[in-house]
């Protein structure tokens, strides 16, 4: 076993501080022992099993206990509050790239909500580092009750990240919650002139932080995503996609899964370059519970790739279009 690193030897006892000591002893080492079965099991069912699972090692600055500076509300929907823009103070990462991503635990949570949740990274800053989340599970629901001094598990960064090309006409396709890593995308990019945005939304417009995008760029557009102007916008996303492509710009994309199968139809139909960034439910993000296996084309030569299947967290969450199977079936 001693090629791999699991997720209990990564962070002894931090996933359950909040426990007292033989309940952590007791969580841990009953980790550990789950995850060895996993791969014991991958072993002996996996023809490319000694290279898989690719297991990711955190380091203590990777994984660390961060206090809430705010949890910032927007918009509001009947009355309710869904869309949080999370400030935590800044870690102290060497450094980050736009698309990836962090998985966040609350300290205060119980045994009945173990598992962390992952969070596209929106911007980083000198002084902090913002998550935006939209509250539709149990476990983003109790973080929008996060306030001000609450602490929060935070491992990361963890994945890898979109092309950046400076001088590459490039344009960022978001669809509702994935507006989020475009963001610091836009932000970080040393020539924001060359980007351009299509962004398709369900609901208001506020409840989204698009103005931090507008501001920076030029030639941007948002559509809300009616039924009835769903089509409309798909005609959008293929004129620009056709007219980037002919540029031999780039093409970046995130949203839920059917909003990216459209994007990689579109993109193969006029055979642009595009990277797409996969939303997939995650329990450790560092590939040790194979919660996030997604479907890749055969010929896709990453490490630690077997048997047509990628890990979202290490593989990922970004991949060429080319390179990801989105079929329905």
């Amino acid at each position: 076993m001693s090629d791999y690193v699991m997720a209990g030897d990564i962070a002894p006892r931090s996933l359950f501080i909040s426990y007292p000591k033989n309940v952590q002893l007791r969580a841990c080492a009953y980790a550990r022992s789950q995850l060895r079965l996993i791969v014991m099991r991958i072993r002996a069912s996996h023809p490319s099993a000694s290279r898989y699972p690719k297991v990711t090692l955190m380091t203590n600055e990777q994984c660390t206990t961060l206090k809430v500076l705010d949890n910032v509300p927007f918009g509001q929907i009947a009355g309710e509050h869904l869309f949080f823009a999370l400030r935590l103070e800044r870690p102290t990462w060497k450094s980050w790239q736009p698309g990836q991503f962090v998985m966040v635990r609350p300290s205060g949570w119980a045994l009945d909500m173990l598992w962390a949740r992952p969070f596209s990274i929106c911007r980083v800053s000198n002084r902090d580092l913002v998550l935006f989340f939209q509250a539709v599970g149990r476990g983003t629901r109790r973080m929008a009750s996060l306030k001000s001094g609450d602490e929060v598990l935070v491992w990361g960064p963890l994945g890898n990240s979109f092309e950046m090309e400076p001088d590459t006409p490039t344009l960022l396709l978001a669809g509702g919650i994935g507006i989020a890593p475009f963001v610091g995308y836009v932000h970080t990019h040393p020539r924001p002139w060359n980007l351009h945005m299509e962004f398709g939304h369900r609901m208001p417009l506020n409840c989204y932080p698009y103005e931090s995008i507008n501001e920076k760029i030029m030639g941007d557009a948002h559509h809300e995503q009616k039924p009835e102007d769903l089509a409309a916008f798909i005609d959008c996303m293929d004129k620009r996609i056709e007219e980037f492509a002919g540029q031999n710009g780039l093409v970046l994309a995130c949203g839920p899964t059917p909003f990216l199968r459209t994007v990689q139809q579109l993109s193969q139909k006029h055979n642009a370059r595009c990277q797409l960034s996969l939303e997939t439910r995650m329990a450790c993000g560092v590939g040790a519970c194979l919660g996030c296996v997604t479907k890749v084309s055969d010929d896709m030569q990453v490490n630690g790739v077997a048997a047509g299947r990628a890990q979202v967290c290490n593989h990922g969450p970004v991949f060429w279009a080319h390179q990801v199977n989105l079929s329905e079936d």
